[in-house]
C-alpha cells in the first residue's frame, strides 16, 4: 500500500461526497456488526464509504490499512480542524458525534502540541504505573479491595448461589470507584456520570448537553484540587504542567474518565463474556493462569472500542481502492481489522502469545494509549477479571450470547447487561458477611456529573453508595 507523497487525486475522480454511501448504524449493525463489516469488505475492499448519522465517512476495514492510518501521523491528522466538511459548514446542525471532538484535549492534538501534552500526562501518571511506588501500590490494593467488596455485596443481596449482572453490579461501580480514587474526588461519582459518557460516545440526541455536564464536573474537580492538592492524578497533572487552567485540566480529566470508565470497563466485560460464552483460546489461557494473555485474546475477539477516533486526511492519498481527498474523514475500525487479522492465518495467530499482542485495543502509533495508562488499565482489567473467577466456583450466562443487549454506536460496542447465574467458591471470603464500617474501606469520592460545586463532605459510606448503584436506579443500563 503506497501513500504517494507527492501525488494528487486524479482530476474528475469520484470524491466521498459524490459516492453512494451505505448507512452504517442500522438494525443489522446493532445485532451483527461482523456481518456488516464483511459485506462492506467484499463490496468495496479494505476501505468503504459509509454514512454516519447523515454524514459520509471512510470506514477502514483491513488490518494493514488500519495500522497505516494509526501510525502515519503526517498524513492522518487527529485535530478536527482538518475536517473539510466542518470547516465549510456542511455538517448537519447539532450533529451528535461532533460534541466530543470539539473538546480541545491531548487526544485531538497533533505534532509538537500533542507530544508536549502527552509528556506531561505521562509524567503525572508515572507514580501510578509502578506497583512498587506508594501511589501505585495503594491504587492496586484498592482495586482488589473494591472488587472483593462488590462481590461481597452481591453475596449479601443474592446469597452464595444466585443471579447477578456483572456489568451494572460489578464492572460499572468498580470503574467508578477506581476513577474516584485515582482522580482524588471529594464526593462520590454517580452512575449518571457513566450514562453521560455513554451519551457522548454513542452520539445520542443529548450528546452535547451530556458532554457539557461531564466537562463541568471535571472542571470543578480541577479547581478543587488546585486549592487542595493531594496524592492523586489530578494534582500530579497540575504539578507536571502548572500552566493548565481549570478548564484545560477539566478537559484532560474528562477524556481520561471516558477511557477509564467506558473503554477499560468494556474490556473487563468483554473478557468475562468471552470466558462465559466458551471461547476456547480465552478459557485456555485463563485456566493456565495467564490473565494478561486472557485479556489479549479477548481483545482480539471482541475489542472494547469497535471503531477508533476519526482521522482527517492532510492531503490526497490512496488507501485501499480509493483516493481519499484532503480533509476527508476516516474511521479506523478495530473490530473489522481484527476479523481480517484472524482470517489471515487463524491457527498460529490465535495460538501465539506474541501475535495476540497485535490487537489494536489500545490503538497504535503516536496516539496509542500511553504506556503508563496502558499498564495501569491492564492491571485493572486483569484484577477485575481474576477476582471474579477467584470468588466464583461456577458462573454461566442466563441469556444466549446472541440475545445479550449491546450499546451499538459508531465508536463503542459495549454490553448493557452481563447477566449470570453464579455459585461462590467454598473458600471465597464473600461468604462472610461484610461487617466492617464503610468509613474504614471507603475511597476518596468524586463530584456528581451534574450537581453543586465540589466541596468536602462526610462520607456517606461505601456500602450504602454501592447498594444504591448496584440495586437501584439502573438508568440507561
Amino acid at each position: 500500500m503506497e501513500t504517494h507523497p507527492f501525488a494528487a487525486a486524479p482530476a474528475g475522480g469520484p470524491g466521498l461526497e459524490s459516492l453512494r454511501v451505505e448507512p452504517l448504524l442500522t438494525s443489522e449493525f446493532d445485532t451483527d456488526p461482523g456481518s456488516v463489516y464483511e459485506r462492506l469488505r467484499s463490496t468495496y475492499g479494505p476501505v468503504a464509504p459509509v454514512g454516519l448519522m447523515g454524514v459520509p465517512a471512510w470506514l477502514v476495514l483491513d488490518y494493514r490499512e488500519v495500522l497505516e492510518v494509526l501510525r502515519n501521523e503526517s498524513v492522518w491528522r487527529r485535530d478536527v480542524r482538518h475536517w473539510r466538511a466542518r470547516a465549510e459548514g456542511r455538517l448537519p446542525k447539532d450533529w451528535p458525534l461532533l460534541a466530543g471532538y470539539e473538546v480541545r484535549q491531548t487526544m485531538f492534538f497533533d505534532d509538537e502540541e500533542h507530544r508536549h501534552a502527552r509528556l506531561s500526562y505521562h509524567s503525572a501518571m508515572r507514580p501510578f504505573q509502578d506497583g512498587h511506588t506508594p501511589e501505585g501500590w495503594e491504587l492496586r490494593a484498592a482495586v482488589t479491595r473494591y472488587a472483593d467488596e462488590l462481590i461481597a455485596m452481591l453475596a449479601a443481596e443474592s446469597g452464595t448461589t444466585g443471579f447477578a449482572d456483572l456489568a451494572a453490579q460489578y464492572t460499572r461501580p468498580l470503574l467508578l470507584m477506581v476513577t474516584t480514587k485515582l482522580f482524588g474526588c471529594p464526593v462520590e461519582l454517580g452512575d449518571e456520570m457513566v450514562m453521560d459518557l455513554w451519551r457522548m460516545l454513542d452520539g445520542g440526541p443529548d450528546a452535547g448537553p451530556a458532554t457539557g455536564r461531564a466537562l463541568a464536573a471535571m472542571t470543578r474537580l480541577a479547581a478543587h484540587r488546585r486549592s487542595r492538592p493531594g496524592e492523586d492524578l489530578t494534582s500530579y497533572m497540575l504539578l507536571s504542567n502548572p500552566q493548565l487552567s481549570d478548564e484545560q485540566l477539566g478537559r484532560e480529566l474528562f477524556m481520561n474518565a471516558v477511557y477509564l470508565n467506558d473503554i477499560t470497563g468494556n474490556m473487563v466485560c468483554n473478557t468475562l463474556l468471552e470466558v462465559l460464552r466458551g471461547n476456547a483460546t480465552v478459557r485456555r489461557s485463563l485456566s493456565d493462569g495467564q490473565l494478561g494473555e486472557t485479556v489479549n485474546r479477548a481483545a482480539l475477539a471482541n475489542p472494547p472500542a469497535a471503531n477508533l477516533c476519526f482521522r482527517f486526511a492532510a492531503r490526497d492519498v490512496r488507501l485501499g481502492n480509493y483516493w481519499i481527498r484532503a480533509g476527508d474523514i476516516v474511521s479506523p475500525s478495530v473490530a473489522a481489522a481484527h476479523r481480517d487479522l484472524l482470517s489471515m492465518g487463524s491457527s498460529h495467530l490465535v495460538d501465539s502469545t506474541i501475535s495476540t499482542r497485535a490487537h489494536l485495543a489500545w490503538g497504535a502509533g503516536p496516539h496509542q494509549c500511553p504506556s503508563a495508562a496502558r499498564e495501569l488499565a491492564g492491571t485493572i482489567v486483569t484484577t477485575a477479571v481474576g477476582r471474579v473467577f477467584d470468588h466464583f466456583a461456577r458462573a454461566e450466562l442466563t441469556l444466549p450470547p446472541d440475545q445479550l443487549p449491546w450499546r451499538s454506536g459508531p465508536v463503542v460496542r459495549g454490553l448493557r447487561l452481563l447477566p449470570v447465574r453464579y455459585e461462590l467458591a467454598p473458600h471465597s471470603a464473600a461468604r462472610v458477611p461484610v461487617a466492617r464500617r464503610a468509613d474504614e474501606v471507603a475511597p476518596p469520592v468524586a463530584p456528581p456529573a451534574a450537581g453543586p460545586a465540589v466541596g468536602e463532605r462526610p462520607g456517606s459510606g461505601l456500602l450504602r453508595t454501592l447498594r444504591r448503584m448496584m440495586f437501584g436506579g439502573r438508568k440507561g443500563g
